[in-house]
């Protein structure tokens, strides 16, 4: 199979987006928040764990910790069992903890809108930071690469690493910028309706005719 050109590319990328954007039109991060801290606190949790028990451990969890101060001051033992059940509780309640008392100590008790002091806080790389620029601030600063984006993004052929962050350069080297939080939500709904890891449904795949299916098995 010849290699695909970069115009044949950029021209393939323009139907796939319009494709995923009628199939997903209300496509969101689906952690239920409120404002920042509370996607931010959602976020870390999300690490290992589905978004729906996330929900389910957020909804009381956020009426208990109102503010960066609730977590920073938060008994750890009393915290680590309010999230057990999103795993790896341990670590994830010294991590909130740890994240309220920089909060509280350098921005004020605010969660702060920029890459670069996003990526300076506790358990906050680029994926996190990402997630809260363009969904909490709608600021498109770079592209989500989870599992499901990392995994659609190969098998589309729209990049051949697997680094999460060379993976984020291709992409946005790609996608318009104005739709990198959109593009990224639109892989995400679509790998977890559609192309799932182990079995994806290529026979009704909405964007079959445009996806070279790379490492799928048939």
């Amino acid at each position: 199979m010849p290699k695909e050109t970069s115009k044949a590319k950029a021209d393939r990328l323009k139907k796939l987006i319009a494709v995923l954007r009628k199939t997903y039109p209300n496509a969101r991060v689906e952690l239920n928040y409120s404002n920042p801290l509370e996607l931010l606190v959602a976020t870390i949790l999300s690490a290992q764990c589905t978004d729906k028990r996330v929900n389910i451990v957020t909804a009381q969890l956020f009426k208990k910790y109102r503010s960066a101060a609730d977590y920073a001051n938060a008994d750890l033992a009393e915290l680590e069992q309010d999230i057990k059940s999103t795993g790896f509780y341990r670590n994830k309640a010294r991590t909130l903890k740890a994240l309220g008392q920089q909060l509280v100590e350098r921005h004020r008790g605010e969660v702060p809108n920029s890459m670069e002091q996003l990526t300076k806080l506790p358990g906050v790389g680029r994926k996190t930071a990402n997630v809260l620029l363009g969904n909490a601030f709608g600021i498109n600063a770079g592209i989500v690469v989870d599992t499901h984006v990392m995994r659609l993004a190969q098998r589309l052929g729209l990049t051949t690493q697997k680094d999460p962050e060379k993976i984020e350069h291709d992409l946005m080297q790609l996608v318009p910028q104005k739709l990198w939080t959109d593009f990224a939500h639109w892989l995400i709904w679509h790998g977890r309706r559609r192309c799932i890891a182990r079995k994806p449904d290529c026979a009704n795949c909405e964007v079959k005719q445009l996806c070279p299916q790379i490492g799928v098995k048939k």
